[in-house]
């Protein structure tokens, strides 16, 4: 087993439970369609998470011929995908199943209140984002730390201005569809 190999394991288990999550909460909105206040801006927010933790999944191939793992690039490693797994956990309301107070499914709601945390985690994935793509993948510093800024400015005017939540998410998504674009 190589390196990168046995780095993988511990990121790949986090990155499918960031997206198994996504699926089971989606799974349980869907469950209880007639009981849920739907809004697509919300449903936009939890895409764009499931495209930040395929796209760091897919770029960690690109990580199979870097040759001087420290703790120090897997710890950076861990806590990236461990931001993305707290985004993913937290973007989509949870069905509790209390029949007579469905007030947690209203997702815009959700999304302008513990959904903000969601944009948090990704405040925090971004801001360690720079480090592998700079001292693990070897891109050139500038860029990587404006695209990563960009990111985190979105997510963190989601935190900062919660009615601002549904443009951000649409300027949110291009983003994650770029960067998907970029890195593929």
């Amino acid at each position: 087993m190589t390196q990168h190999e046995y780095v993988f394991v511990a990121i790949s288990i986090i990155l499918g439970l960031a997206i198994t999550r996504l699926l089971g909460h989606m799974g349980g909105l869907i469950r209880a369609h007639k009981r849920i206040k739907f809004h697509w801006a919300t449903a936009l927010w939890a895409l764009s998470i499931m495209l930040f933790a395929l796209q760091m999944w897919w770029v960690g191939w690109a990580l199979r011929n870097f040759e001087q793992w420290a703790i120090v690039d897997f710890l950076f490693l861990v806590a990236g995908t461990i931001f993305v797994y707290g985004a993913a956990e937290l973007a989509l309301p949870v069905e509790d199943y209390d029949l007579e107070n469905d007030l947690e499914l209203n997702f815009l709601d959700h999304s302008q209140s513990l959904g903000r945390v969601s944009a948090a985690f990704m405040v925090a994935y971004f801001a360690v984002g720079p480090y592998y793509n700079i001292r693990l993948l070897g891109n050139a510093a500038t860029p990587s730390i404006v695209l990563a800024g960009l990111g985190a400015l979105l997510a963190l005017g989601i935190v900062v201005k919660p009615s601002w939540f549904t443009p951000l998410t649409v300027i949110t998504t291009v983003y994650a569809v770029s960067v998907l674009i970029l890195t593929a």
